[in-house]
């Protein structure tokens, strides 16, 4: 059974290599067939033929589309992820910059999500049809409908320029100063999240809540707490860590967005940046930094599996 608890994240990862892999080839490739050149959105419109020729050379954008390829991937091997062709600076130290804020600000979203929609979703369950279900659904569904580029600027307007509550933008310089910053990109990008797993949870628990042993339990003489927290709602997570699992990705590519409504020093940011710009490098490696962090989430939450429910351990 040891052996199979072992094996089981061995063949995750082995399934997730090659959907990364696909992954950085399309960027890649798509990234290469945007029109514009990057050499020259460098130098600017009056460079001369033989500095642009020089430097598209010094960068390795003359070669073949092939054997640039080849070198990304040989680079990426050897933990060298190239320059950028705007910042001049290495991919790898400019994507380790700019990670943590990305991913405090993913983790900040999903806490908030996870704290108001487990009360949210199991309250809606057990009060299922009566007004505090449909108060709740008319929440949740607004908050799907609610767009990020439209719910930023409503906070920044409301706590930040009419109650000057929360600052405007930016990440602060540490402690309560990065709290504070944290807040509003943090609400903004959780609440879509919260919207989804109220929904998620209540219909996991009202399934689980019209099992069998729920009516065993009750008639044994347990209470209601126990019969729901203990007994219900364990086998209701699992289909809410799947989507757990999946909203953080989610998270991370909906970033892009609130960082740039916030001015969030983070990976999102760095990549839209990287994409006007037509960066190949800095692009690239931005795309990879989000599909590591995919496939580590992904393994962490068949991990969870196993901890709701430990008959998954076999």
């Amino acid at each position: 059974m040891r052996m199979q608890s072992l094996g089981r994240p061995v063949r995750r990862i082995l399934v997730t290599l090659p959907v990364l892999w696909v992954v950085v080839s399309v960027v890649f490739l798509l990234i290469h067939l945007v029109p514009g050149d990057p050499i020259v959105q460098m130098l600017g419109e009056g460079a001369t033929a033989s500095d642009i020729s020089a430097l598209r050379h010094a960068y390795g954008l003359d070669l073949p589309l092939g054997r640039q390829y080849a070198n990304y991937w040989h680079g990426i091997l050897h933990a060298d992820l190239g320059q950028s062709l705007r910042l001049h600076d290495s991919v790898l130290h400019l994507v380790a910059q700019r990670y943590p804020y990305t991913l405090e600000l993913t983790v900040a979203a999903l806490l908030i999500g996870i704290l108001i929609a487990f009360p949210a979703g199991i309250w809606s369950a057990l009060y299922r049809n009566g007004w505090q279900d449909r108060t709740l659904g008319v929440v949740s569904l607004a908050g799907l409908s609610f767009p990020n580029f439209a719910l930023g600027p409503i906070l920044i307007l409301l706590f930040s320029i009419y109650l000057g509550w929360l600052p405007v933008s930016g990440a602060g310089t540490g402690g309560v100063s990065f709290f504070t910053h944290l807040v509003l990109p943090a609400v903004t990008l959780g609440s879509g999240l919260a919207a989804v797993l109220t929904r998620m949870i209540r219909t996991a628990m009202l399934e689980e809540l019209g099992q069998d042993y729920i009516r065993t339990a009750r008639a044994k003489g347990l209470t209601e707490r126990a019969v729901v927290y203990r007994h219900a709602l364990p086998n209701a997570l699992i289909p809410v860590l799947t989507v757990l699992g999946l909203q953080f990705g989610s998270l991370l590519s909906g970033a892009i967005v609130t960082e740039t409504i916030f001015s969030w020093p983070g990976i999102g940011r760095l990549t839209l940046s990287a994409i006007s710009n037509r960066d190949y490098a800095l692009v690239q490696g931005c795309i990879l930094a989000v599909g590591l962090t995919y496939v580590v989430v992904n393994l962490l939450t068949d991990v969870a599996y196993t901890i709701a429910n430990p008959r998954l351990r076999v």
